[in-house]
């Protein structure tokens, strides 16, 4: 009986540190099952042991390459404030399409994916400025190219915000963008900065 009492304290006092772990990562936004809090290098560190590739570190913020959410080479962008080598922000920039039927078949094919996880985006603008729609492929990824394009969805945690969005650089790329910003960290980067003021 003694041994019977004993190991179910034991399995008691197990189940109760796992809950406590579980508890504090949960405190954070996850970001490829890795809370998004630490410094720079232990984050890159992490991804690195998840699968990706670690390219370079340019002002405050870490580029890795490698597969994420069932798409082949995206590359991940893990942000910090330079004056404090705290983790906030993780940008995720999904490969370059040439139409707008294959870019905006990613854009929708995440948030439905977001969607199913975090619930109904929060705020959604899907739409192309000027006076009339563009009628064909070409004429929507033109809107793209020259920021006339305005596709966005987000989604409010309690543990911080994703932004999903159809995205470009200059007239060379368009893609799909997502980014994670945790609150907790968030708002000791806000904290730091109002210090500055």
């Amino acid at each position: 009986m003694k041994q019977v009492f004993s190991s179910l304290l034991f399995t008691a006092i197990v189940m109760t540190g796992l809950a406590q772990v579980k508890q504090d990562t949960s405190q954070h936004l996850v970001f490829k099952g890795v809370p998004i809090d630490g410094t720079l290098d232990d984050y890159v560190s992490k991804m690195k042991q998840s699968g990706f590739t670690h390219t370079q570190t340019q002002d405050g913020t870490a580029i890795l390459n490698g597969d994420f959410a069932g798409y082949k080479d995206c590359f991940v962008g893990v942000s910090t404030l330079k004056q404090k080598d705290l983790v906030y922000k993780i940008a995720v920039i999904f490969p370059d399409k040439n139409t707008w039927s294959t870019l905006s078949g990613n854009y929708f094919d995440l948030k439905q994916m977001l969607t199913e996880k975090y619930g109904k985006p929060s705020d959604i603008v899907e739409k192309f400025d000027g006076y009339s729609e563009p009628k064909d492929d070409e004429a929507r990824m033109y809107k793209v190219k020259f920021d006339n394009c305005k596709y966005s969805s987000v989604w409010q945690t309690d543990k911080g915000e994703i932004q999903l969005s159809i995205d470009h650089n200059s007239i060379t790329s368009c893609f799909v963008k997502l980014a994670y910003f945790d609150k907790i960290n968030s708002d000791k980067i806000k904290a730091k900065a109002k210090d500055d003021l």
